[in-house]
């Protein structure tokens, strides 16, 4: 397939939050032909009446891939009319996640300071015996970090917990070496702060040799490039703003079900958008959170980029409760006018330089165009698992093993993302 390169077009600032029964992205064109722009044959739906039909196993989900052919093949109308809720995934490596960890008392007691887990330090939490484990952090002088603890824990292994203590008169013990398994520990949770993001990223590298990021090694000057968002397939580009995710929302996080907490790290709501109200940048972005014990590894990678440090893979699917015109006609854009910016990373300032965005299509395909150079394109994510996790999703929902309900409120109108001026 040929490369293409799209230049992004004029800024366009989304709207005010609205209530969460709303989508914030402005609303595609309509057309009269049944496309995927019409809208105005479709008419809207409760969240209630979805409720009932799953109630009654009568609920018809589809993945977002599924949706879209379907769209395709018999137009949005029909497909509308088929479909109550798409499910759509993502399967990307991310560093900006903890680990918390409450701990039962040791006898005698002890208030935890800097404690090691793994041999990876973590940090003393609000009560004696909790403790904040960051998934990117690492061991001194090793590989290993919070991540790879993670999937130690979740293998069933058992760890070496190691801290000093305060010596308090109510927790005198100074020292503290034991091991512990998942079973353990009383209660934890999985932190992503930065864990559905709208859009993604393509990273290419101007620089001579290899360079060492977050998303892998990059060859240079502009020999490769990686990109970091599924497309149509992905929960942001399904589900422009993130319009129906906010705190109380239900996500499938890690094989367990999850819950939105609020606006994530560098949250931008307001991106530059295409007119059907797709970001062109990263956007919008929820932070989530997860049990501990009901996390399954099946659907989580611990990972090391060499020379940059730890991360974790997750799987994370969110099901898109088509209520409304709007809604079905944003889940069924394809790949080819959905885009991603494309980023020059190795320059080591805030703001990267740009060349435009390029379409998923041409990403998907594997070669894209930069500076008038053709190079290969690769996936910083796994399309893979994103796929058997929505159909994971699915499954639950139509079974009924799976909430569907509106977030208590809108993620933040108020951005996340301000530069830090020192």
């Amino acid at each position: 397939m040929p490369a293409e390169l799209v230049r992004a077009g004029p800024e366009r600032q989304a709207g005010p939050a609205v209530p969460p029964q709303l989508p914030v992205a402005m609303a595609p064109a309509r057309s009269s032909r049944g496309g995927a722009g019409s809208t105005d044959a479709l008419p809207p739906r409760s969240l209630e009446s979805l409720r009932e039909r799953q109630r009654q196993g009568d609920l018809r989900v589809r993945p977002a891939a599924d949706y879209r052919a379907l769209v395709a093949e018999a137009g949005l109308l029909e497909a509308y009319q088929l479909t109550d809720v798409v499910v759509a995934a993502d399967a990307a490596f991310t560093d900006q996640a903890s680990l918390v960890l409450h701990l039962g008392p040791a006898d005698p007691p002890i208030r935890l300071r800097d404690p090691l887990l793994a041999g990876v330090a973590a940090q003393a939490g609000g009560a004696a015996a909790d403790l904040v484990l960051p998934i990117a952090g690492a061991a001194e002088g090793g590989r290993s970090s919070g991540a790879q603890v993670l999937a130690s824990l979740l293998a069933g292994e058992a760890v070496e917990l190691s801290s000093t203590g305060e010596g308090t008169r109510l927790q005198p013990r100074r020292d503290l070496h034991t091991r512990i398994d998942r079973e353990q520990i009383g209660s934890g949770r999985l932190l992503l702060h930065r864990g559905i993001v709208e859009n993604g990223l393509v990273a290419v590298s101007s620089a001579e040799g290899v360079l060492r990021t977050g998303w892998g090694p990059l060859l240079g000057p502009f020999a490769q490039a990686l990109y970091t968002c599924g497309g149509a397939d992905s929960i942001g580009l399904a589900m422009p703003g993130l319009s129906l995710l906010g705190p109380g929302s239900p996500v499938l996080v890690g094989g367990a079900i999850g819950w939105v907490l609020g606006s994530g790290s560098a949250h931008q709501p307001q991106p530059r958008r295409q007119p059907s109200g797709h970001a062109r940048t990263p956007g919008a972005v929820a932070a989530l959170s997860v049990d501990l014990h009901a996390l399954d590894r099946r659907w989580l990678r611990a990972a090391h980029f060499e020379g940059h440090g730890g991360a974790l893979l997750v799987v994370i699917a969110a099901p898109i409760p088509l209520l409304d015109g709007v809604i079905a006609s944003q889940a069924a854009c394809a790949d080819s006018a959905l885009e991603a910016p494309l980023l020059d990373v190795s320059i080591p300032r805030r703001i990267k330089p740009s060349f435009g965005g390029v379409s998923y299509a041409a990403l998907k395909a594997g070669l894209i165009a930069v500076d008038g150079r053709r190079i290969p394109a690769a996936p910083s994510h796994s399309p893979r698992l994103a796929r058997e996790g929505a159909l994971d999703l699915a499954e639950r929902l139509t079974e009924g093993r799976f909430p569907l309900r509106l977030p208590l409120m809108p993620l933040a109108s108020r951005p996340g993302l301000l530069p830090l001026e020192a």
